[in-house]
């Protein structure tokens, strides 16, 4: 992955990069400690005993931005091999990190998240949480293999998204739970306090041009600092292992690994369209229009959120840095060995009911039989998965209604077909983490197998 370059040599090559890096952090944490400082926002923590003096938040940030400022010139002054995670910590991770435990963390610590909405989306906790993850950031570094993905051209963009996707989560998190909290104290939303009307010119045209020639800026800077992702001339006797999807498909391409082309690239697509179309005509909740609120429409908060990040950011952020030769999984420190061979025994659930469960082959039309018992034998094969699904999404919606208080209010005041597009929806979105953990703890690769007309699930 990272060539013939000696472990020496990377060092100096990364140590000019970790020297600005930590440098940029301490300077960012120097500017948050005069911001709170000068606007009187900086909390008191704590009074020295005897003297009295009150140490606040501005003068825990200047302490971050001071040790900050020493890594960087330790790194400068050749300690960068050092500045590392030990050896043992990244070997656990790597050992631990797999596909099974990679989504389900993702999701438990996204509930934690939210669960715990109210002490996170604090500021203080916040940039903790964000310093934390720099510092994870910068000793992860010095690890080539880390490094060699991270610092690559086109993964670069991938870094930035997942902080700004942090951010803007955490910004509209924190509106939110204030918005929360005013309206269980009757007051009313931050935003109704501001609406005044705002016009588009010259307000809004003065913003976004400000904002182009930022951007403008910024393009340049990062043209002249990187290089451009470019490879040698397409060869069709050599393809790139691994061949990777651009970054917005990559969660469709991990998609593939689980389902049929026609399924993956076609209806699931199609059905997130239409179902981001059907929201209007679905949504009997009027509450949370034209402000922030999380209280008022948990159950939207929620889909949408287990929707986005779980089942999509989460898929490219898998594609980008875990997927590598053979599209194998590697953990983040693990060299991208193009030999490493896993034994996969992918088997449909026909096989698992009729070989392994019965123990007899599985249904066949007799040679030159007509198309009439030839589909007659593949219902009779695929009877299992066919049956399975159409109890998931016929029995579901009305057990959902039955066993669930929440689903049965949600029926009585959406009606039957409202409720039944939102509860298929819903189950359609809840197949695919299923279908993911069955083939990575059971092998399982098709729920229905019938390659005869190129139809599976």
């Amino acid at each position: 992955m990272h060539g013939h370059v000696s472990y020496e040599d990377f060092i100096l090559q990364v140590a000019g990069f970790l020297t600005a890096y930590y440098l940029f952090v301490a300077v960012m944490n120097a500017f948050a400690a005069l911001y709170l400082w000068q606007s009187g926002r900086a909390k008191v923590l704590l009074r020295l005993p005897g003297s009295g003096l009150a140490v606040t938040t501005a003068h825990v940030w200047l302490l971050v931005a001071g040790v900050f400022t020493i890594l960087s010139a330790y790194a400068t002054n050749g300690g960068a091999a050092a500045l590392s995670l030990p050896a043992a910590m990244r070997e656990a991770a790597d050992s631990i990190m797999g596909p099974v435990v990679y989504t389900v963390g993702s999701l438990v610590l996204l509930a934690g998240l939210y669960l715990g909405r109210n002490f996170f989306v604090k500021p203080t906790v916040a940039w903790a949480g964000l310093n934390l993850s720099l510092l994870l950031m910068g000793l992860s570094m010095t690890d080539m293999d880390f490094a060699s993905i991270v610092m690559k051209p086109d993964n670069v963009p991938i870094v930035a998204m997942i902080y700004l996707l942090g951010y803007f989560t955490w910004l509209s998190a924190y509106k939110a739970v204030q918005n929360d909290e005013r309206t269980a104290r009757g007051e009313v939303p931050l935003e109704k306090l501001d609406d005044e009307k705002v016009l588009v010119w010259p307000d809004l045209v003065y913003t976004e041009l400000i904002c182009m020639i930022g951007l403008t800026a910024l393009l340049f800077v990062w043209a002249i600092l990187l290089q451009a992702p470019l490879e040698e001339p397409a060869s069709s006797v050599k393809t790139p292992n691994p061949s990777k999807a651009p970054w917005y498909f990559l969660g469709l391409q991990e998609m593939l690994v689980y389902y049929d082309p026609w399924m993956a690239g076609v209806v699931l697509p199609g059905v997130v369209v239409g179902g981001l179309m059907a929201i209007p005509f679905i949504d009997f909740n009027k509450l949370g229009n034209g402000y922030y609120t999380i209280n008022e429409r948990k159950f939207a908060y929620c889909t949408f959120q287990f929707g986005f990040l779980v089942l999509w950011v989460t898929l490219i952020v898998m594609g980008t840095f875990l997927r590598g030769p053979n599209w194998n999984f590697f953990g983040f420190y693990e060299t991208w060995d193009a030999h490493k061979v896993e034994a996969l025994n992918n088997v449909d659930l026909s096989q698992y009911f009729w070989v392994d469960l019965l123990h007899t082959g599985r249904p066949k039309a007799p040679d030159g039989s007509s198309m009439f018992w030839q589909i007659f034998y593949i219902i009779k094969r695929e009877i299992v998965g066919i049956g399975l699904l159409a109890f998931y999404f016929g029995g579901g919606p009305p057990a959902m209604v039955i066993y669930s208080k929440f689903f049965r209010e949600m029926f009585l005041r959406m009606g039957f077909v409202r409720y039944m597009v939102l509860s298929n929806l819903i189950l359609l979105m809840a197949l695919l983490p299923i279908k993911m953990l069955a083939r990575w703890t059971v092998d399982m690769k098709y729920f229905i197998s019938i390659p005869e007309y190129f139809l599976n699930f």
